[in-house]
């Protein structure tokens, strides 16, 4: 028996031999001005910040806590976790010897044909035998192999991890944006109900005045025109309301219905509008960290291979407590021990190891480029966030000069068309061009809300 532990031993530790290494990140991964031209000071960045400090709306906070409980992806993702946790448990036991327990126990008895009386004393009884074994096993103990498995169940278990953190983070994003669009929405609607109100008085009054000889039918042909034009605007705000708010029933698990919310100004921009250092995301970004899992994968499966180069020992030990010795039946029964060892070590299969080992080199390349890559685009996401924002925040005073400027100019053109010195048209053309600036200055308000929640994703934020 010391010859076996001995041997054994001695096997484990020859199979372990630069087999064991854990993963690290490769150095010639880089991370310099992977933001671009939109670096900022400090360490501290959005993607920081907890999606509660983003998103103070008390309604909204509810709203998003109710689709974290009861959407189905997030749902399915706990359960694969906990799927691949018994995986891991199984992994680990695979370092543990098995053990069986198979009883056995006969009754032989001898009959004859012919009834002969010299053989009466051989027949006239039973035999009975019966063994009780417990049998230990350890089986292929290539303990380099079993631990590069049990670390890639590892990887697997965090890559699940992580990618239920990707789900949450999308849809903590999903609902802010599709939660501030209702919003939108909702102050577009009311504008356009209140201007297709007003151009119903001024079309009643322009058919007063042609009734009475005053206008001409261009005129309030045109005032029809664009009041029926304002009431299609007014129908497919409605109907987009609709489909976001069935789109957010959708991502709760529940039929369509309606959702309740505030304005635009429940929104307030967060203190912190910085991107942080980019190493950051190593550790933050759901797609960035699952990349970096995959090459971990690799690296151990190419671990794995290395170690299927040595030998494999398996050892058996049984004890057994029987009266069946041999050809003899004994009472009462003996102890009886066995043990056995075996080593197994690739000859002609080398080429094939090999080859595995290369492939799994070569994979772990590829790994390695993919990752890489990854890391610019979730470079280049932050970029174009910070682009979005700033041009967002610089559009905001424009259009709200511009509004002001088109307000001052639809006033100055209905007092002209009061006082009969100026051409209804002209009223009709500024009324537009301030719809248009007016719709314009609101959707700018949901361009910088979207463009903050977009660099808080980008920046791996959402996780919490």
């Amino acid at each position: 028996m010391k010859k076996i532990l001995f041997l054994a031993l001695a096997t484990a530790l020859l199979s372990g031999c630069g087999a064991t290494k854990d993963y690290e990140r490769p150095a010639d991964i880089n991370t310099d001005g992977l933001y671009g031209d939109a670096q900022t000071d400090g360490e501290e960045s959005l993607g920081d910040l907890k999606w509660r400090e983003i998103f103070t709306d008390p309604t909204l906070q509810a709203l998003i806590e109710k689709v974290l409980a009861q959407n189905t992806d997030l749902i399915n993702a706990d359960i694969q976790l906990q799927e691949v946790q018994y995986t891991l448990k199984a992994s680990k036991l695979a370092f543990v010897p098995s053990m069986y327990f198979t009883p056995d126990m006969g009754v032989t008895k001898m009959y004859d044909p012919y009834n002969r009386k010299s053989y009466s004393s051989m027949t006239s009884g039973n035999s009975k035998t019966y063994e009780l074994p417990v049998t230990f096993g350890w089986q292929s103990v290539n303990f380099a192999q079993l631990r590069n498995q049990k670390k890639g169940v590892e990887v697997t278990k965090k890559q699940l991890e992580n990618a239920r953190q990707a789900v949450q983070a999308s849809l903590v994003a999903n609902v802010a944006n599709m939660y501030y669009n209702l919003s939108m929405l909702d102050e577009q609607l009311d504008m356009m109900t209140q201007t297709s109100e007003n151009w119903a008085k001024y079309l009643d009054m322009e058919r007063k005045l042609m009734a009475a000889g005053q206008a001409n039918t261009a005129a309030v042909s045109s005032i029809e025109a664009t009041y029926y034009s304002i009431c299609t605007s007014v129908t497919s705000l409605k109907e987009n309301i609709r489909l976001v708010e069935n789109s957010l029933s959708t991502l709760m698990g529940e039929t369509a219905h309606g959702i309740e919310r505030q304005g635009l100004a429940s929104f307030q921009a967060p203190s912190i509008l910085s991107t942080g250092v980019p190493i950051t995301l190593l550790s933050r970004r759901p797609d960035v960290k699952e990349s970096e899992l995959t090459l971990a994968g690799a690296f151990y499966d190419m671990k794995a291979a290395r170690a299927a180069f040595w030998p494999s020992l398996t050892i058996t030990a049984t004890g057994e407590y029987t009266n069946s010795v041999g050809t003899s039946i004994i009472n009462p029964g003996m102890m009886i021990g066995n043990a056995i060892a075996s080593l197994t070590q690739p000859i002609f299969a080398n080429g094939k190891l090999r080859a595995q080992y290369k492939i799994s080199k070569l994979d772990m390349e590829i790994a390695s480029n993919n990752f890489q890559q990854t890391l610019i685009a979730a470079g280049n996401e932050v970029n174009t966030a910070m682009v979005q924002l700033g041009t967002a925040e610089r559009l905001r005073d424009l259009y709200g000069k511009q509004v002001d400027a088109l307000k001052t100019a639809l006033d100055a053109t209905q007092k002209l068309y009061l006082n009969s010195s100026g051409n209804y048209l002209n009223v009709i053309t500024a009324q537009n061009s301030l719809i248009s600036a007016e719709m314009d200055f609101i959707s700018n308000r949901m361009d910088a809300i979207s463009a903050t929640i977009s660099l808080y994703e980008a920046l791996g934020g959402g996780t919490d």
